[in-house]
């Protein structure tokens, strides 16, 4: 039986500096405007799902889902690093999950990890045999960006009510709280604790004492003080669980006569006492509860009564719609021109009081450049089009902090920002393009990135060509040149006689001639 729900907004990955093009200009044109299948996979720190799902005339209709408990936190080590184990847990799953979106074209298919991934050093390595195995690229979202998916996943599965919701979600290894208003976020916020990461440091051998139980819920009360203030202050008229934990607790009261399925107040000091008496996970037999969660059931029962006493909670019901539906949301939004990363950028321009008209004029230049160049400098997938334009738009966002090294002050906020709709490697790419639009190229920042390095630095090129072009900002008329690209170099001709009339121009494009020679890199300008 498919579930009908409402459409969203998001897709497209970096990776440890190979770029994965998941724009609609990888699928032919009449499939991108009409996207069938698609398919979502969360890499959870508890459990791993996907939903695979049709999409038709402004709607989704879930075809299938899968999940499995991989419990990928439980596998971090002391190092933070994922021990091999829990990596071929998390592996194996995945090949079970590749049968249902083997040949479905790229673009179709948003694969996200969460807190574990975002924990792991080796994370990289888990993603390389993940990318292997499923034939599509891994992100790592950042907790905030989780948040966000994770509203839009709830806000298009519930009811459209005009009054602000509070949702939690109560995963492996972090907590995300969002207030919103029927599909807005107005507060997104990811602490560290979650049921498996507290499993580990609390229950880890199953016992469950009034002692361990207490230590467990001071934690997460001492996490979430660092936000009460600001959900209080929003204040909500529902408040809404939805991960498979709030699920369990709210199954677990209804088999105790605590209700209907919702989690309240009274019921949770029952479901205490009642764990006290059993003393050890392995005893929980509450109807609905399956083997699996049991050892986790604790940890996630603490979590969720520190949520309800620092909130003054006294009753969350629970959805059904999650991150994985929120990224099914945004990857559809994406393919219908509700690009999220675009309003995130505007926003960002706007804080930082950005010249409009010159990004604007540089954007236009550094794309129209781009477009002469890209088959000769192998930047046919749109993706790098895509990540020049948006270097463009906000590379002076830097001047708002100081003049004094404004390219590095920019880089560090986007780097370093909670920008909407990009993953973490998104912001790096971003970052490194505006870290490098003016005076010396960080070539060792680009060498991070493998081979897509050459092809960033290639991007940086362009834009740099494109704001010396407009060096002056708008107040001169600048004529037609015509650019050819041949391995590291770059001819820009002007039209004769044009640089002679205009020698503060051929001076800025001489020095630049300079500069990129320290990364190996010829401009002949003529």
């Amino acid at each position: 039986m498919t579930e009908g729900i409402r459409v969203g907004t998001k897709g497209r990955s970096w990776h440890d500096g190979r770029v994965i093009d998941r724009d609609p200009q990888t699928m032919p044109q009449s499939q991108a405007k009409n996207l069938s299948l698609i398919a979502a996979i969360d890499l959870g720190s508890n459990s791993f799902h996907m939903v695979v799902a049709k999409a038709q005339n402004g709607e989704i209709r879930i075809l299938e889902r899968l999940g499995e408990k991989v419990q990928l936190a439980a596998g971090i080590d002391d190092e933070r690093k994922l021990n091999e184990e829990s990596m071929q847990r998390g592996l194996d799953c995945l090949k079970r999950f590749a049968q249902l979106i083997n040949g479905m074209p790229l673009g179709a298919v948003r694969i996200v990890g969460t807190n574990a991934l975002r924990e792991a050093r080796n994370r990289g390595e888990f993603i390389r045999r993940a990318e292997e195995i499923l034939g599509h690229p891994v992100e790592v979202i950042s907790g905030r960006e989780e948040a966000r998916l994770i509203y839009l996943g709830v806000s298009h599965t519930l009811a459209d009510t005009p009054g602000k919701r509070l949702v939690a979600d109560i995963g492996g290894g972090s907590t995300e709280f969002i207030i919103g208003q029927r599909f807005e976020p107005l507060l997104r916020e990811s602490l560290q604790m979650g049921c498996v990461s507290f499993t580990q440091r609390y229950f880890k051998d199953g016992k469950i004492t009034p002692a361990r139980y207490a230590q467990a819920y001071t934690a997460a009360r001492l996490e979430i003080m660092s936000i009460e203030h600001a959900l209080h202050r929003l204040t909500w008229d529902e408040a809404i669980g939805s991960s498979g934990t709030i699920r369990a607790i709210g199954l677990a009261l209804k088999a105790g006569g605590h209700g209907t399925g919702e989690v309240n107040a009274e019921g949770l000091a029952w479901l205490k006492r009642k764990l006290f008496k059993l003393g050890d996970a392995e005893k929980i037999d509450f109807d609905g509860i399956k083997p699996d969660r049991r050892a986790i059931f604790p940890a996630g029962l603490a979590i969720l009564e520190a949520i309800f006493d620092a909130l003054e909670l006294q009753r969350m019901d629970h959805c059904d719609g999650a991150l994985r539906e929120g990224v099914l949301y945004d990857l559809l939004g994406r393919h219908h021109h509700e690009d999220v990363r675009e309003r995130t950028l505007s926003s960002l321009m706007e804080r930082y009081h950005v010249d409009l008209e010159q990004a604007a004029r540089v954007e236009r230049k550094a794309l129209h450049a781009f477009d002469q160049v890209a088959e000769d400098w192998d930047l046919d997938d749109g993706v790098w089009r895509e990540l020049l334009g948006w270097a463009a738009k906000v590379h002076e966002v830097g001047l708002d902090i100081a003049h004094y090294h404004y390219h590095k002050h920019g880089a560090y906020l986007i780097e370093h920002s909670d920008l909407a709709g990009f993953s973490r490697e998104d912001q790096q790419m971003l970052a490194l393009l505006v870290r490098g639009h003016r005076r010396n190229i960080p070539k060792d920042k680009f060498a991070e990135f493998g081979d897509e390095g050459i092809k960033l630095i290639r991007l940086c090129v362009l834009l740099r060509f494109a704001i010396l072009f407009h060096h002056i900002r708008g107040t001169q008329e600048m004529p037609q040149v015509k650019l050819h690209a041949d391995g590291d170099s770059l001819e820009v001709m002007f039209p004769k006689g044009w640089l002679d009339e205009n020698q503060l121009t051929q001076a800025d494009f001489a020095l630049e001639a300079e500069w990129l020679t320290r990364v190996g890199f010829t401009l002949n300008v003529r």
